[in-house]
C-alpha cells in the first residue's frame, strides 16, 4: 500500500507576516522622525517670536541723541528723539550716566522739554524733538559734579530708557569747553 502526502510548504505567508512586521516599523520610525522635526520646527518658531518680542521692547522707547553742546561752565545741553516707531514714554524712566576718570554723575531726563519750550513733557513721543540741561548744579536733569566738562578728555554717556533702549556716545571734549562748544 502506498500512502498518498501531498503536503505542501506555504512559504509565501511567512514572507508577507516578515513584510508587514517591516512596515509597521517604518512606519513607527516616520512617526517619531516626524514628531521630532515637528518639535524642532516649534522650538525654533518659538525662539523667533522671543527674539522678536526682546528686540521689538529693546528699540521700543530706544533715545537718538541729536547734538550735544556746552551751554556754560560745567554744563552739557542734550537735544534728543525717539527712534521712530517707539512707544511713548514717561522722561522719568528715561536714566542716564555719564562715566569719566573721577568716578560717574547720573540721573534721569524728567526735566526734559520740547526743543523751544520751556514746559515739561510727559510722555515723551517719538516725532517731536526734546532737550534736557545737566548741570553741576543738578538743576536740570542730573548731576555733574564728578564728570563736568573738562578740556581734552573723553566722557562716556549712557542712556537706558523703558523697558530697556540703550544708547552710547562717547563726548569728545576738545580744547574748548567754552558756551557753545559742540560735544557730539
Amino acid at each position: 500500500m502506498k500512502e498518498n502526502k501531498n503536503e505542501k510548504s506555504d512559504n509565501i505567508a511567512a514572507i508577507g507576516i516578515g513584510a508587514m512586521i517591516v512596515f509597521i516599523a517604518l512606519i513607527l520610525v516616520a512617526a517619531v522622525a516626524a514628531a521630532v522635526i515637528i518639535q524642532t520646527a516649534e522650538k525654533l518658531q518659538q525662539n523667533a517670536q522671543t527674539t522678536g518680542e526682546e528686540t521689538t521692547s529693546l528699540l521700543s522707547s530706544k533715545v537718538v541723541i541729536k547734538n550735544v553742546i556746552v551751554p556754560g561752565t560745567g554744563a552739557l545741553y542734550i537735544t534728543f528723539e525717539l527712534a521712530p516707531g517707539s512707544d511713548p514714554i514717561n522722561p522719568a524712566n528715561v536714566d542716564w550716566a555719564i562715566v569719566c576718570a573721577n568716578g560717574a554723575d547720573y540721573g534721569n531726563f524728567a526735566a526734559a522739554t520740547v526743543v523751544g519750550d520751556q514746559t515739561a513733557v510727559n510722555p515723551l513721543n517719538p516725532g517731536a524733538t526734546y532737550d534736557v540741561t545737566l548741570t553741576a548744579a543738578g538743576g536740570g536733569g542730573g548731576d555733574l559734579t564728578r564728570c563736568a566738562p573738562t578740556a581734552n578728555q573723553d566722557h562716556t554717556l549712557a542712556i537706558q530708557s523703558g523697558a530697556g533702549g540703550f544708547t552710547y556716545e562717547v563726548l569728545n571734549y576738545g580744547a574748548d569747553v567754552t558756551a557753545g562748544a559742540k560735544v557730539i
